[in-house]
């Protein structure tokens, strides 16, 4: 798939630390949406990808993830598998969700609570306003390397993720909605008729 990423935020903590407000927020949401915007630098700090669209997830384990712009692309997290759609391609992959959360940004933000279980967190500083949390994965089977999270007063705005090849993915949320009922129907991905399935 070309563009894979998973995220979100939460009203709250004004002046604390940056790892009290990723901990306050996985404590407090069950459920966020929110549109994003995604750029993607190579290691020479080129922009090869500029993406967005909208998300939504519940936690724990469910998450809709939807590419709108430069192409169509799904993402879908329905509790048991990740169903990842390319329509261009006509093409699903699919994955056992604990295969997926394990080390990835989806099990910071739609994972349990046991956030230190698989990452290592530590602060990151301040800087325009924003407070910075690092998590790096315990695993080395992850695509990412490190992950850096952002809040601004207690609402996370800013997500930033580095691969092992030095790309940076960096992702931007507006319009949030936190604690609100979501469709259950946005979490169940039904395979296009005549689509490639890869997976499961």
């Amino acid at each position: 798939m070309r563009l894979m990423a998973l995220l979100f935020f939460l009203p709250g903590l004004a002046l604390a630390s940056g790892v009290e407000n990723l901990k306050s927020f996985l404590h407090h949401s069950r459920t966020v949406k929110a549109q994003f915007s995604q750029s993607v630098l190579d290691r020479n700090g080129k922009q090869i990808q500029n993406a967005s669209g909208t998300m939504q997830f519940s936690r724990p384990g469910k998450f809709r993830w939807v590419y709108e712009k430069p192409y169509a692309q799904l993402i879908v997290g329905d509790g048991a598998k990740v169903w990842m759609y390319d329509a261009d391609l006509n093409q699903v992959t699919v994955k056992k969700l604990d295969q997926v959360l394990g080390s990835t940004p989806a099990a910071l933000l739609a994972g349990d609570n046991e956030i230190e279980r698989n990452f290592d967190l530590s602060e990151a500083g301040r800087k325009e306003g924003l407070e910075w949390v690092e998590a790096t994965p315990k695993g080395k089977e992850g695509s990412f390397e490190i992950i850096r999270l952002a809040f601004r007063d207690g609402a996370l705005e800013v997500m930033e993720l580095r691969d092992h090849f030095g790309q940076t993915t960096t992702i931007r949320f507006a319009r949030l909605e936190m604690n609100i009922k979501l469709a259950p129907q946005s979490f169940i991905f039904t395979p296009p008729k005549g689509a490639d399935i890869v997976g499961e």
